[in-house]
């Protein structure tokens, strides 16, 4: 079983030391060498990195890998099941994930509760609604079987976050092809010129939501493991920017 998981960076980091994982420079065309695989070689996104995130990272996985398994991850965020110990020896290994996927198809972060809003509502408040509404057009024109499936992940109050996978290659292709031909559509409906650095970023954050669409709608075996944060979160400015986004009609600035 031959697993390739991408770790999304844009700078030099600690990485895990298995070869299961591939770091991956995103946002790499025209940028210095970091030593790591870079996202503009062979067929790839990379110039469209400072709105699709780490999403150019997995484009160019899904153009130029070949491995039964291949999956995303962050320099900053990695799959872990272990709450206790050295943050570096919880990352999942290569021997762990192989058990782990010899009983299912697909791996997944455990689910991002929001408690007091729906995935809709929390991003009408933190973002632009109408990205959610476009989006939900394009869906209903070029594959109208996803849109029960959208509707119904939009109104839960719960959702895997972080663009975080790890699939069985057959299923990742059918995934990014739904994923990028509808994020391309949305491109042609958005005029991003007019948007901060922070905003335009609207595709990354959109497609965190159409993972569980095209999960619900296809119907496919996945089970959930933790995710461990290797920096520290202020999670008192991150619970009060949430709150501001939503009681005081204060929009995201910036990431936290």
């Amino acid at each position: 079983m031959d697993i390739k998981i991408v770790i999304a960076t844009h700078k030099k980091y600690d990485m895990p030391s298995d070869n299961c994982y591939l770091p991956i420079h995103v946002g790499s065309v025209g940028k210095t060498n970091l030593g790591y695989t870079r996202d503009d070689a062979g067929e790839n996104i990379s110039d469209k990195n400072p709105y699709y995130c780490e999403l150019t990272g997995l484009y160019w996985a899904w153009k130029n890998l070949d491995a039964d398994y291949i999956g995303l991850a962050h320099y900053r965020r990695h799959f872990s099941y272990k709450k206790k110990g050295d943050k570096w020896e919880r990352i999942l290994t290569d021997t762990e994930l192989k058990r782990l996927l010899s009983d299912t198809d697909v791996i997944l972060p455990k689910k991002r509760k929001y408690y007091i809003e729906t995935m809709q509502s929390h991003y009408a408040h933190t973002f632009d609604p109408k990205h959610l509404d476009m989006t939900r057009d394009i869906i209903a024109d070029n594959s109208p079987e996803y849109l029960a499936s959208f509707d119904k992940v939009l109104n839960r109050r719960s959702a895997h976050m972080f663009n975080m996978f790890v699939m069985k290659k057959k299923y990742a292709d059918a995934y990014c092809q739904w994923l990028f031909s509808t994020l391309e559509e949305l491109e042609k409906c958005i005029d991003l010129s007019s948007m901060t650095a922070f905003e335009a970023r609207l595709f990354g954050r959109i497609s965190e939501m159409l993972l569980d669409v095209w999960i619900d709608k296809n119907g496919v075996r996945y089970i959930e493991v933790g995710y461990i944060q290797m920096e520290s979160v202020n999670w008192v400015k991150k619970g009060s920017t949430f709150f501001m986004a939503k009681f005081g009609n204060k929009k995201y600035e910036r990431s936290f």
